[in-house]
């Protein structure tokens, strides 16, 4: 192992400088570059990695061939609604941008940027005839009009993590600092935001601002529409009077609601952005908000806040009264069965924004404390402990075998806090041996391979056209599979599909390329993970070309590498990111040293910081 550092760089002719630059790959600054050169022959695994990351590629590109026109327009009857609406038409391509982060190929990018920009094109120029407040456009300044968060972060999955890839992209910057700002009162059509009472002042909020009536079916269901013999909503109604039905209840929607907290995702990506002290002003002052109502309501995250500010001020004083709320009960229309749905768990990605940010334990602490609260409230029945999951008018209900733990994967994954541990069904990477993490890393894969399978078979006989397809219909198709390139190569948790942020350990770069993801013919194995340690194995594949790869501390660089070992030799690091060079048919296990959240994230690439 050779160890080189990066020089600074002097005064030279404008033609050598622009020509070292061109050249120049593994010193980018004053960081440490690293020179791995034993043999390892190809393990299976990390042959298994790359055909994995080509599989999924073309997957993707065939996915879009399918659903997708010439402009990025979705081939589907375009419609408003809870049901399926312009939200799901991006969630067609879910989890793209994390391939592409991976290091899928760069078609990936190019395709889901075109669905986008075509998407906001298509729910630009679609209206509704019936719906009042989307008779002037579904989306307007590219953003929905109004919506509750459960769909307005479901739309915004792809967008929130195009910043993997493309964070210098001025267009990108541009939106993102506009969406923040429809909840920083920045554009005085969408005056979401009361900052005396620190509330979002409606559950269905956006670009036109907040609701601030009781909704109707109507607003939630959409336009009238033909179903039988056209269309197999995946709701189960089989005719728009079911549709209705479905929504009939949906109607306390006036005042703050947890699922606003998904709003936060926005300002963190402005922060993350431009380093703009505001937005982390405002995301921890909302944070901060909800840490207090915890606190006045006896540790329990009401799901309903008054225009006054009052806990269940628009609910006649109920903490978990509203729509998706506590006690959201409804009846299925087409079976008469009761569905208990409920959204205010989402809150947590607030808090876990808010902990990205700072470290700061006090937003987690939050959330333990009500998993004990509510599990406090267990019963007996028939022998068996049972756990209550919603509370009513008559007080606690719902009850499982399950107990209470939202979130609870990701407060442990955050903590790194053995006492968390015990909510956690499976512990990850923790203390695993190389070998047992191999051997789980292809379970994984072949599962993954198995999915882009069933899902392109399923396309083939999908016999919908676009006048039969609604939005959402593609999406059980989307052959897009990376969890266990997550899981493996990052260390990382799977973001879900609510427009959060992306939690990982680990980041690869191809610094020749200049671009996100691990660079061609290099595979790596995350096969242990603990609170200030985290261990990698790398291999170049090339049997004749060396290979080149930056490795970043954290998604958006909000950790430090403080020391590198491998087998006996140890450097110090102190940086977020170091440049590893890979000899031909190399390989080595990487013991990284790391201080979690020592930095602000950042999204610019590490030769860009």
């Amino acid at each position: 192992m050779i160890i080189t550092h990066g020089k600074s760089i002097k005064i030279i002719p404008l033609f050598f400088f622009i020509i070292s630059m061109i050249f120049s790959t593994a010193s980018f600054g004053n960081e440490k570059s690293v020179l791995l050169d034993s043999p390892m022959p190809p393990p299976a695994w990390a042959v298994m990695q790359r055909e994995l990351l080509r599989e999924n590629s073309k997957a993707c590109e065939l996915f879009y061939s399918r659903y997708f026109d010439e402009r990025g327009y979705l081939q589907c009857v375009e419609r408003w609604g809870g049901d399926d609406g312009p939200d799901d038409a991006m969630e067609c391509c879910n989890d793209w941008p994390l391939l592409h982060a991976l290091g899928g190929d760069n078609s990936v990018l190019e395709l889901y940027q075109k669905a986008w920009e075509g998407h906001l094109r298509q729910f630009t120029e679609a209206r509704t005839t019936h719906v009042p407040f989307a008779k002037n456009g579904m989306y307007y300044k590219e953003f929905p009009v109004m919506f509750d968060w459960l769909h307005n972060g479901e739309g915004l999955s792809v967008f929130n993590l195009k910043g993997l890839s493309t964070p210098d992209s001025s267009r990108f910057a541009k939106r993102v600092k506009r969406f923040a700002g429809f909840y920083m009162n920045e554009d005085p059509g969408a005056l979401n935001y009361d900052p005396k009472h620190k509330i979002i002042r409606s559950m269905i909020n956006g670009s036109r601002g907040p609701m601030l009536r009781k909704a109707t079916a109507l607003d939630w269901a959409g336009d009238p529409i033909d179903v039988k013999n056209r269309f197999l909503p995946r709701h189960g109604e089989s005719s728009y009077k079911q549709m209705i039905e479905h929504f009939k209840d949906y109607n306390d929607v006036v005042g703050d609601h947890p699922s606003n907290l998904l709003a936060t995702s926005l300002a963190l990506n402005a922060y993350m952005l431009t380093h703009e002290k505001k937005y982390k002003k405002w995301l921890l002052e909302y944070v901060d908000a909800w840490v207090s109502r915890m606190k006045k309501n006896n540790g329990i995250i009401p799901s309903n806040i008054g225009l006054d500010g009052t806990i269940g001020g628009e609910t006649d004083g109920k903490w978990y009264g509203g729509v998706y709320g506590w006690g959201f009960s409804v009846t299925v229309p087409q079976t008469g069965e009761l569905a208990h749905r409920s959204t205010f768990q989402s809150g947590f990605y607030g808090f876990m924004n808010a902990f990205i940010l700072t470290g700061d334990d006090r937003y987690l602490d939050p959330w333990r404390k009500q998993y004990e609260i509510v599990n406090s409230n267990f019963k007996m029945i028939d022998g068996k402990k049972m756990y209550p999951h919603k509370y009513g008018d008559k007080g606690w209900y719902d009850y499982s075998e399950s107990q209470f733990l939202p979130f609870a994967n990701l407060v442990y994954y955050l903590s790194q806090n053995p006492a968390d541990l015990k909510n956690m069904k499976n512990r990850g990477l923790n203390n695993l041996s190389a070998e047992k993490s191999e051997r789980l890393a292809i379970e994984q894969m072949q599962h993954d391979f198995e999915k882009i399978r069933n899902h392109l078979a399923g396309m083939e006989k999908d016999p919908t056209t676009p006048d039969t397809r609604l939005s959402d219909d593609p999406m059980i198709f989307n052959p897009c599979s990376v969890n266990s390139l997550i899981h493996f190569m990052n260390g990382g948790i799977h973001p879900a599909h609510v427009g959060a942020a992306f939690n990982c350990r680990v980041r690869y770069f191809d610094p020749v390329h200049r671009r996100a993801g691990i660079p061609e013919d290099v595979g790596a194995l995350v096969y242990s993970i603990k609170k200030d340690e985290i261990s990698v194995l790398l291999v170049n594949l090339n049997q004749r070309e060396s290979r080149e790869v930056v490795l970043q501390s954290g998604a958006y660089a909000e950790h430090e590498f403080l020391e590198m070992s491998v087998g006996n030799k140890r450097t110090k690091v102190n940086n977020s990111f170091i440049n590893v060079k890979l000899s031909p048919g190399s390989g080595a296990r990487l013991k990284l040293k790391m201080k979690r959240y020592q930095n602000q994230p950042v999204m610019q690439f590490p030769w860009n910081r």
